[in-house]
């Protein structure tokens, strides 16, 4: 698959190099140059990654999605485009509501995909993500097109992909992001609040 990466940042790099190791044609833009080189040596504007791609990973800061989807134009149209981003301020508190609605209202005619936005960027460089002997799974929400896309590269990383509905279900998944960062921060054990069902 040919995939498109927004950003040169630990997202990018961590996915990216995922990515690329099971054989997907990756191509980076971003501001730096130099940085987009370390994850591929193909690195281009905005417009030409999405135009040479059929899947586009947004890895830049949440400020700046919406200027590098208008950068990108209708280079996005019919692209599947995955928000991993965080619109989280200090307290752990959402500074951009509904994010990836936001998104597919700036950019219409593609497939937006809420994904890999839970877990730290270290979690996405180990190979597998395993804990407790269960692969890490991985929510996604968004147009039933766009996440069996989204799925297959999931796959490809050793995790399991969960449909969790529509792109209208996005703003849960940033809300309990947040939340969750809040009691990580806090000192607690975030994870122990989902203990698996009883037997």
């Amino acid at each position: 698959m040919r995939i498109g990466i927004f950003g040169a940042g630990g997202m990018a790099e961590a996915l990216g190099g995922q990515w690329s190791g099971a054989g997907h044609e990756v191509m980076v833009a971003a501001r730096d140059r130099a940085k987009a080189e370390k994850i591929s040596t193909r690195v281009g504007t905005w417009a030409e990654a999405a135009r040479a791609s059929d899947v586009i990973l947004l890895a830049v800061p949440a400020p700046s999605v919406a200027e590098v989807v208008a950068a990108a134009g209708g280079s996005l149209a019919g692209k599947v485009l995955i928000d991993c981003t965080n619109a989280v301020g200090p307290g752990a508190v959402l500074t951009i509501p509904d994010q990836a609605e936001r998104i597919a209202a700036a950019a219409p005619d593609a497939h937006v995909v809420k994904a890999f936005n839970l877990c730290h960027v270290d979690v996405w460089r180990m190979t597998p993500p395993v804990f407790g002997g269960r692969p890490l799974a991985v929510p996604l929400c968004g147009s039933p097109a766009g996440v069996e896309v989204v799925s297959s590269l999931v796959r490809d990383l050793g995790c399991t992909p969960l449909n969790a509905g529509g792109l209208d279900r996005a703003r849960l998944m940033e809300a309990t992001m947040a939340f969750m960062v809040g009691l990580w921060f806090g000192g607690h054990d975030a994870q122990a609040c989902f203990p698996p069902l009883p037997a």
